[in-house]
């Protein structure tokens, strides 16, 4: 067996080792919750509780007094931790990281080269990251944002421009979130707003500088996740292809996306924009859940969703909005429409 000496790396070169060599996290488990290199591994060097003692005795003893009692809580588990290590490792090396790069990561680094294992550390840690990837999303790419009134069809145009080969960064998806007031039914537990960042940077570090990348308009909030600030002002200043569908053409895909979930769910989601659609339209629109007309709840529904899209339309630059008129729900027709559209942008 041969200790080796702790070798640090900086983000940069940590993200391109990362596509062939296991991360590992070895902060404590809600810090990894809250938000994580996408497809990093959780062994954590102390646990939640364990960590505020740890951070308890630094604060009142010191250094020294803080070591000896992580290694206290530490030592029963190492066996533990340094099993798990060995079966992540590819070729026996691995990378890993904490919050600052410092004592958490030296001290797993150090564990994990007890058993042979070829460690780096990322230096500046977690927090050197998210400063990273926060700055990323600044960089300029030829954007074209996708939007269109409610139920014009437009996450399944860009599904299927992604199928087509068109770069496309599914928001949505990352979010698990539809963004809308009934955007969370049928879906996953949102991340954390920090977390949504970090695998969004991972889809937006992959995407082709020379060629252009599709997204949908949303505002700075899908469901409770909100947009890094960088990226969301770039989404502002780029192309907006806008797709206008009546009503009528709307409804029928609308109807088969959401008649299918319980009506108390449906209806819990028009009490939460209650005070936008106003009492009279509220009380209508429940009654029309309750009687299973769900062509007639969306189509009040709707009324509301679509004067607010176009009066926000108002506040971007008319040169960067580009609207697509069409008379049927037909996504490979609409999506040719929206590419015709896209062939005219021009970029700043």
């Amino acid at each position: 067996m041969t200790l080796q000496v702790i070798k640090k790396i900086d983000i940069k070169s940590f993200l391109e080792l990362s596509l062939q060599i296991p991360v590992v996290d070895v902060r404590s488990p809600s810090e990894f919750e809250a938000g994580h290199i996408p497809g990093a591994f959780n062994i954590p060097l102390f646990n939640d509780k364990e960590r505020e003692v740890v951070g308890i005795t630094y604060k009142k003893g010191g250094r020294t007094k803080a070591i000896l009692k992580g290694l206290d809580i530490a030592g029963p588990a190492i066996t533990a931790k340094l099993k798990e290590a060995l079966k992540i490792s590819v070729a026996k090396k691995l990378l890993i990281y904490c919050w600052r790069g410092g004592m958490r990561s030296e001290t797993m680094a150090w564990l994990f080269s007890t058993g042979d294992i070829d460690t780096i550390v990322l230096q500046g840690g977690y927090k050197s990251y998210r400063n990273f990837i926060l700055e990323s999303f600044s960089e300029k790419k030829k954007l074209i944002v996708l939007g269109g009134l409610t139920g014009s069809g437009k996450t399944y145009i860009l599904k299927h421009l992604k199928e087509s080969g068109h770069q496309v960064v599914d928001m949505e998806g990352l979010a698990n979130h539809k963004g809308s007031a009934f955007g969370a039914l049928g879906q996953l537990p949102q991340p954390s707003s920090e977390h949504f960042a970090n695998l969004l940077y991972d889809e937006w570090r992959q995407i082709n500088i020379s060629k252009s990348v599709w997204l949908e308009d949303e505002s700075r909030n899908i469901g409770t996740v909100f947009m890094p600030d960088n990226f969301y002002s770039n989404i502002q200043k780029s192309p907006l292809i806008v797709l206008m569908m009546d009503v009528k053409t709307r409804i029928p895909r609308l109807m088969g996306e959401y008649s299918v979930y319980p009506p108390e769910d449906l209806r819990a989601s028009v009490i939460k924009i209650s005070k936008r659609l106003g009492g009279d339209k509220t009380k209508e629109t429940l009654k029309a859940i309750e009687t299973g007309d769900f062509a007639k709840a969306i189509e009040i529904i709707l009324q509301y969703y679509d004067k607010a899209y176009l009066y926000g339309l108002k506040s971007k630059r008319a040169e960067n909005v580009h609207y697509v008129h069409t008379d049927t729900d037909d996504i490979k027709i609409n999506a040719f429409k929206v590419l015709e559209a896209a062939d005219k942008l021009t970029w700043e």
